[in-house]
């Protein structure tokens, strides 16, 4: 039961340099998981936390399910990842560093069924550091172009 539903930050790799890259369950109710499923969220201004042991992802806009009723959930609640202690350790021991945060790069469902997010501790980039990535990036394309 392979989905090819996959929702990506695209401004995460501009604006950061990835550390380190996690893959986390996410606790969900059941009209999250079904509009995530249609494909209907957005990661732009979402960021990660670490609170009392626990990582929680605040700002992640799911819309809400169309055939949800009175039971529909709070578009931008606070959600809780599901992470092993070890890894969470590890995170928070790098966010204690100046300049790193914690940033959820893509939502996408296992072979299983799943919510998974991918998070990475990141460092911001500087504004040279974004140019070269977009001179790279320039570089890459002009290279496909003249392949074909």
């Amino acid at each position: 039961m392979k989905s090819s539903i996959k929702i990506t930050n695209k401004k995460a790799s501009y604006e950061y340099a990835f550390l380190m890259q996690f893959k986390a369950g996410l606790v969900l109710t059941g009209t999250e998981v079904k509009s995530l499923r249609n494909g209907s969220a957005n990661l732009t201004d979402a960021f990660c936390t670490v609170i009392n042991d626990e990582v929680w992802i605040k700002n992640l806009h799911i819309s809400e399910y169309k055939e949800g009723s009175y039971e529909n959930h709070e578009l931008k609640r606070q959600r809780k990842l599901l992470l092993q202690k070890t890894e969470i350790k590890k995170i928070n021991s790098k966010l204690k560093e100046k300049g790193i945060t914690l940033i959820p790069l893509d939502i996408h469902f296992n072979e299983r069924g799943f919510a998974k997010v991918t998070i990475a501790v990141a460092r911001g980039k500087k504004l040279f550091d974004k140019r070269e990535t977009l001179k790279e990036k320039d570089i890459k394309r002009a290279m496909a172009r003249g392949s074909e």
